[in-house]
């Protein structure tokens, strides 16, 4: 059993190649549910919404076999995200916040692997020590919503001694590389080896570091695994850290060493970003065929970037 912990969000999202007719499903933890349980994966989603949006929610969750533990809030989070630039840049701009999660049902404690994915400050340290002291599960996180705030209306990025705290006791932190920034000072678009160094030695077994279409490194503490991304025509970003995510665990799940699960998470995401919203067809049998796409052009002459 997975759990997903997070609050979903419904966007308005706008890039150069496509536009939503209203505002989307979407979020960190629901775009990583949709992708186990499109892979058939149990998965249970746990975030607060409100009466807003509470009912198409549960339709929705309902639609894609996603077992759920619905919080009560004031209203249903979202933003309205306008891409701009050739490497997936995008302001954000609040369009709702749903309440913080303070507790769950303890059942859904006793799983195998617990995913973390903020989107903004719903979940704080007080509620990651009562998952940490009542759960053995292993726990990914996804560090996004951990360093969003919002200033007039607008959302901003900062690390604090609370985040760096929290990912030191994770197994796997995913930042991409803009929360990399953020955390680190260090772009890692021109070195993502130093940054990985420098978040591992905080504590978590495993770093990961997306960098869109450079694709993605791995860090264990001892190697670096260098992960291509899949070459597609990407219409959408939105959610493919999230896919990326859910691509990463589901491999893991299944007994994929670090690098096959990379090559499969990587192809996941390259599905998602030719989409928009949460109807994207994915399976097991296209995202195996690119991870065999992906795992020969990395023995070719792939390399992230020169050492």
């Amino acid at each position: 059993m997975i759990t997903a912990v997070g609050n979903p969000v419904y966007d308005l999202i706008v890039t150069p190649r496509i536009s939503t007719d209203g505002r989307v499903l979407s979020g960190c933890s629901t775009n990583f549910a949709l992708v186990l349980a499109k892979l058939g994966i149990p998965v249970t989603l746990i975030g607060s919404a409100g009466p807003d949006f509470a009912e198409k929610f549960e339709a929705d969750l309902k639609r894609f076999g996603i077992q759920y533990q619905l919080l009560p809030s004031k209203q249903t989070g979202g933003f309205s995200l306008r891409y701009y630039g050739d490497h997936g840049e995008r302001e954000l701009t609040l369009l709702g916040e749903a309440d913080p999660i303070k507790s769950f049902d303890k059942a859904h404690l006793k799983a195998d692997w617990i995913m973390l994915g903020p989107i903004l400050q719903e979940i704080d340290e007080k509620l990651f020590d009562w998952i940490k002291n009542n759960s053995s599960a292993k726990i990914f996180l996804d560090p996004q919503g951990l360093l969003r705030g919002v200033r007039e209306g607008k959302i901003y990025h900062e690390s604090t001694p609370q985040v760096k705290k929290i990912i030191s006791q994770v197994d796997v932190v995913k930042p991409n590389e803009l929360e990399t920034k953020v955390l680190t000072g260090i772009d890692p678009r021109l070195d993502p080896y130093t940054p990985a160094e420098e978040i591992k030695s905080w504590g978590p077994k495993i770093v990961i570091i997306t960098l869109a279409e450079l694709g993605s490194v791995i860090y264990d503490g001892k190697d670096f695994y260098e992960i291509p991304a899949f070459e597609t025509e990407a219409v959408d970003a939105t959610g493919a850290g999230d896919t990326y995510a859910g691509g990463f665990v589901s491999a893991i799940t299944k007994g994929y060493d670090l690098e096959r699960a990379g090559l499969f998470a990587s192809s996941v995401a390259s599905i998602m970003v030719e989409n928009t919203g949460p109807d994207f067809e994915l399976d097991w049998e296209e995202a195996l065929r690119r991870t065999a796409v992906l795992d020969k052009l990395k023995r070719q002459s792939f390399q992230l970037l020169k050492k």
